[in-house]
């Protein structure tokens, strides 16, 4: 069964699926290595992040085992890591930044224009509570969560305020929370933090402008942290074309 191009909305899933079927029908069998996600990528016809997506949604189906620096191994079928729900849909972690970058960075950029002392207070708080949390840690995700509501907050729209809680929300989703444990480490969490402090100048100094871009590049760095390769990038064998 060879690859073939994917298009249309979700690709990781549909990625994952082939992936699945070519495991199953023995072209990988136990113990095989996956191409690299360079290789998949370009015989997919899809961005590497969409590969990188579809390969954590395996591990956590416990169909692979990701071993940093050595690449993705087929493995008996095994429970799964996490409970997925029955409807089999989860938001993809580049799916979900996306949406925050065009979201939220229009909120930051009105938060700007309309912040109180304070709503400023209750972002210094949310700063300062994260200042002072191990990094990474559970506490600093539920202050990392109340800063990004205290700036949706600035709009005094309670709407907005409930869908950046739920997006942020998402990033405990399975997929997230998996790719999450490659790449989240403490000086990660620093440089995270230093994107907020920014966020909250420009808001400060009542920078539309500024305050939309810090937000953006914010979660477009987000992206980026999670957009670093597994490391193996010497290449399993080909798989088979429609020639043969």
């Amino acid at each position: 069964m060879p690859l073939e191009a994917v298009e249309a909305r979700r690709l990781y899933r549909q990625v994952a699926d082939q992936l699945r079927a070519l495991i199953d029908g023995g072209e990988y069998p136990v113990g095989s290595r996956l191409p690299t996600e360079r290789e998949l990528a370009e015989q997919l016809k899809v961005s590497r992040p969409t590969v990188r997506e579809a390969l954590i949604a395996l591990e956590v189906e416990g169909r692979v085992r990701i071993r940093v620096g050595s690449g993705i191994y087929v493995i008996e079928p095994t429970a799964p890591a996490f409970a997925v729900p029955a409807t089999g849909i989860i938001e993809g972690p580049f799916e979900l930044l996306r949406a925050r970058e065009f979201i939220e960075g229009a909120i930051a950029g009105e938060a700007a224009r309309l912040a109180t002392p304070e709503d400023v207070a209750r972002i210094d708080a949310a700063l300062a509570a994260m200042a002072a949390a191990d990094d990474p840690s559970e506490s600093m995700m539920v202050h990392d969560r109340a800063f990004h509501i205290a700036v949706a907050g600035c709009l005094g729209n309670a709407v907005l305020m409930r869908v950046v809680g739920e997006l942020f929300d998402q990033r405990l989703n399975p997929y997230f929370t998996q790719l999450a444990n490659y790449f989240e480490n403490p000086e990660s969490w620093r440089t995270a933090y230093a994107e907020h402090e920014e966020i909250r100048r420009a808001i400060v100094a009542r920078d539309s402008g500024r305050a939309q871009g810090a937000m953006r590049d914010h979660l477009a760095r987000s992206q980026s942290r999670f957009a670093q390769s597994f490391g193996a990038e010497t290449p399993a064998p080909r798989v088979r074309s429609r020639s043969g």
